[in-house]
């Protein structure tokens, strides 16, 4: 029954939670839909921390939606064995992993470390920021040493197989019961970070700012004593 809760009905009810906040926050809470961006506190850390994330962050989000929702064998019909995708998904993911975890760290760092950043902060927001480094350091340690440790293990075959199996409503919990913890808890963290999604300044993602090079200067003066 654990099992099933962990892999069935935690999953479902993480998504549900992701789906209806966004909705409610949207419709009761529109104002607080925002990045709260503390720019005019402190720039150079947040500069090279938020470059590193946003760049790392996004090559490896495409990476797991090849790696979750594209069957092996369809990659196989086109010509990419597993040869090929090992080395895309562990030496490529490795190095955007990388600097997508320096960036994490370096936007965690100075969230906690700058009096003035910290002070602007909410629980919230710290403690996405942790949420995040933890998910990412999990992540590329299941890539890089849980990989070289266990070669017999092929997420490919039960993950994702099991992942597929939640947006089909048939997931099979057993195929997690032999997955090593580093995935399991890069999974779990991964779907309780959607949970809180909707609560957290991530809200932040789904806006495109079409109007962004249009718009006017924003002037901050400096109160002199």
């Amino acid at each position: 029954m654990f099992n099933q809760f962990l892999w069935v009905i935690f999953p479902y009810l993480c998504l549900a939670i992701f789906i209806i906040g966004h909705i409610a926050r949207y419709k009761f809470d529109q104002f607080s839909w925002t990045a709260k961006s503390s720019e005019f506190i402190e720039k150079k850390q947040l500069k090279w921390g938020s470059l590193l994330f946003h760049l790392g962050i996004v090559p490896v989000f495409f990476g797991h939606v090849v790696g979750l929702l594209i069957p092996a064998h369809w990659l196989e019909a086109v010509g990419v064995n597993n040869h090929l995708y090992h080395i895309g998904a562990v030496y490529i993911g490795s190095i955007f992993g990388i600097i997508t975890l320096v960036g994490m760290f370096l936007l965690t760092a100075r969230r906690v470390t700058k009096a003035n950043v910290r002070r602007l902060s909410s629980a919230s927001d710290i403690l996405v920021n942790f949420l995040l480094l933890v998910i990412v350091f999990a992540g590329l340690y299941a890539t890089l040493v849980v990989n070289a440790t266990t070669p017999d293990f092929d997420y490919r075959q039960t993950i994702s197989i099991w992942f597929r199996g939640l947006f089909m409503f048939s997931p099979d919990a057993n195929l997690m019961t032999a997955v090593p913890f580093a995935f399991k808890l890069h999974v779990l963290l991964g779907f309780s970070i959607m949970a809180l999604w909707p609560f957290t300044r991530l809200v932040h993602v789904w806006n495109v700012p079409l109007s962004y090079a249009s718009r006017s200067y924003i002037i901050y003066r400096k109160h002199k004593v």
